[in-house]
Order: structure tokens, then sequence, then C-alpha cells
């Protein structure tokens, strides 16, 4: 039924027996970066890869902080212990999203809040966010408080869902007039653009993703970006086990953890950060046969918002119901081809069933339908 499918994505990767999602590649200067950080002896949490990366994420994305830590999941839980997350509050975010980013939030004592999607582009809906704040929250003491549970909701986290840019500046604007700091979770969109703008950059802090199934890795490795000083002086001290410099004392002032980014990792990332433009235009290249395939199939291409540019980290259709979804993914991976539904959406799992949602009516729609088409870079493309 999905034969035409099939051969387009064989097309798209020819040689291939198996067709991953999405798969990293090492086409520049990867070896020589960890041999040289080998050959340094400083492999862990110290050396001049780390430094090198962090500057040159602030050079590409324009912020003006940029600190490593060892993957994704802990950049987020130290950006939300820095937005000011404490035990006891709520963080509004999106149910259609990887686990972690409910995860970091329970890691922090705070529950999360599920609101709806926007269907264009799976990320957190502005019209949701709105309704929620305007008639779920009350404002006591100068205190942002869910009417429902009484809880403090001490920020937003708004998701740039496979690499489709969200609509970031309405969403901090609408968090803007609550009093809301916004965390923005673009573990996926490294390299995404809103309006000229790095995803990434809108909120108080940002994060970034360099797991081994993102546009470019560091084998496993997250960023923090701020354009706060302040902010990133203690993301760095937190992510070092929070050690007060000195010659030889081991001397801490506070619960800090062991987050930063080894340099062996940063060796790997700077490599692959000198590669990602390129990735992006061949994975653009990818998005754009789909897209021109898909628009006369009967089936609909999820697009970049109209003002936004996506580095296409996973292309993804819509079909008709889960029953056809169910039917596509069975066909596809008989076929040697490793496509993927949405994740289950994260009040569905059981550490997360009790928290409140506004009936998530577009988060269900999308989880139904919604698959992921093989994304990586073609194997050899340099644009």
């Amino acid at each position: 039924m999905f034969e035409s499918v099939i051969a387009l994505i064989r097309d798209l990767y020819p040689a291939q027996t198996t067709i991953p999602l999405h798969e990293p590649r090492f086409q520049g200067r990867e070896r020589e970066y960890v041999l040289a950080a080998i050959d340094s002896t400083f492999v862990s949490s110290v050396g001049a890869f780390v430094d090198r990366l962090e500057a040159e994420v602030v050079r590409y994305t324009g912020t003006a902080q940029a600190v490593a830590t060892v993957n994704g999941t802990a950049a987020l839980h130290i950006a939300l212990l820095l937005a000011g997350v404490q035990p006891g509050d709520e963080v509004i975010t999106q149910p259609l999203t990887f686990v972690a980013t409910a995860n970091a939030i329970a890691y922090c004592g705070a529950t999360p809040v599920f609101v709806d999607v926007d269907r264009r582009c799976a990320g957190l809906s502005p019209e949701a966010l709105a309704a929620f704040l305007d008639q779920e929250t009350r404002r006591q003491d100068g205190v942002l408080l869910n009417r429902s549970s009484g809880r403090r909701i001490a920020a937003c986290l708004p998701v740039h869902t496979f690499g489709l840019p969200a609509a970031i500046e309405r969403l901090v604007a609408t968090c803007a007039e609550h009093g809301l700091p916004v965390v923005e979770d673009a573990a996926e969109a490294l390299g995404s653009t809103w309006q000229g703008r790095h995803c990434g950059t809108f909120g108080l802090l940002g994060i970034y993703s360099l797991n081994g199934n993102k546009t470019i890795t560091a084998g496993g490795g997250g960023i923090i970006v701020t354009s706060d000083p302040v902010l990133a002086r203690q993301a760095k001290h937190l992510t070092t086990t929070a050690k007060r410099l000195h010659p030889y004392l081991y001397d801490h002032d506070a619960l800090g953890y062991n987050y930063r980014m080894p340099n062996l990792n940063a060796a790997l990332a700077c490599a692959q950060l000198e590669q990602l433009e390129a990735f992006v235009a061949a994975k653009r290249t990818v998005a754009a046969r789909y897209q021109a395939f898909f628009a006369t199939s009967g089936l609909t291409f999820l697009e970049e918002p109209a003002g936004g540019r996506a580095n296409c980290w996973l292309n993804s259709i819509l079909l008709p119901d889960r029953a056809a979804r169910d039917l596509f993914l069975a066909e596809t991976h008989r076929a040697g081809i490793l496509t993927r539904p949405a994740w289950r959406l994260l009040n569905e799992l059981p550490m997360y069933r009790s928290c409140r949602h506004d009936g998530l009516a577009n988060a269900r729609w999308l989880a139904d339908r919604l698959v992921n088409l093989p994304s990586s870079v073609p194997a050899g493309a340099r644009p």
C-alpha cells in the first residue's frame, strides 16, 4: 500500500539494507580533534575543546553565553533550577515531547502541567497557553498560582518539536504578561531559526542536545545558552559540583552536579559544529524531496512555519488515523525502513498520569497520526 513512499526513501538513502531514523555523519575533523584531546591527556571535564565549543556555540547562535553539559537533560535540569523552579512548584510544558522534558521538571521537585500543542508545528500552542493562563491561574501577593492546585507556577517550558520552530515570540510575550520565565527546550533544534534568530535564544535560558541521534553530536552532550552572564556563571558553577576555585582545596559552597561535558566529547562536538550548516542544508534538501512527494500523495507533510527555518532534524507526516499510522509503521519496518511514531503523550505515562492538563485535543490528534521518516544527512552529502 505504501510502496511509493518506501521507494522514495530508498532512493534518498541508497545502498542501505536497513535505513535508520537518524544516524550521525562523521565527515570532517572528528578523528583529528578526538586524538588531539587524547594526546593532551585532558579527556574529562576540563580541557581546551570544552572552552572552544562554548565559544563556537556563542558565535554560531548569537547568544551571549554558553555552558557545555554532559547531556541535554542535565542542561534542562540546571536551566530550570536557574529559572527559579523549586520543590512544590508547577511548570507549564507540552505533552508531545521526549520524556526528558518532564523528567527535568521532576528532578527539581516540581510537577509538569501539560498544555496543548499546535497541530502545525507540534510545539506549545500560543492560544492554548494564553487560555490556560487567563482562565486557570490567579495572582496572589505577586505570585502566579494554579487555581486548581494552589501551587506556584514557576516557569514555562516550550519545545521546538522535531526541530520545527515553535511560535516562540508569542509564547515569550504571553509569559511576560504573566511574569513567567521561559526556558526553551531546543534540544532538537540546533540550527533552527525563527525570524532569523536562533531557536533557544528567546527565553531566559535555552538548551540544546548533542546526543548521538541529533543533527550534530558529541556522542552525549548538551548546551545551556543565556544572555545573562550571572546565570551563565551559576550554570558553570553548579555543573562542576559547585566547587570553588582553589589551587588544591576541595571547597564546595552549594549543592552541585557533576554535569560538565568531558573534553573528549567536546572535541567531537567541535568538529561536528564546523559542519552544522552543511548538514542542515543537506537535511533541508531531503525535506524538500519529501514535501514535493507528499504534496500529491494524499498524506500531509509537516512543513516549517512561515518565518521559520527548520533544521529538519526529523521529517514527519500525518496519516488519516491511528489504524493507517500503524499499518504504515508495520509496512515500512518490514521493508527495513525504521520509521517511528510520535512519543507516547507524557500525561499517559504512569509517573505523570496525575498531572493536570487542558484536555490536549491537538496533542491526542497528532499522536494518533504522526510518523517520523528517516531524516539522516545522506552519506557523503556535501552541499
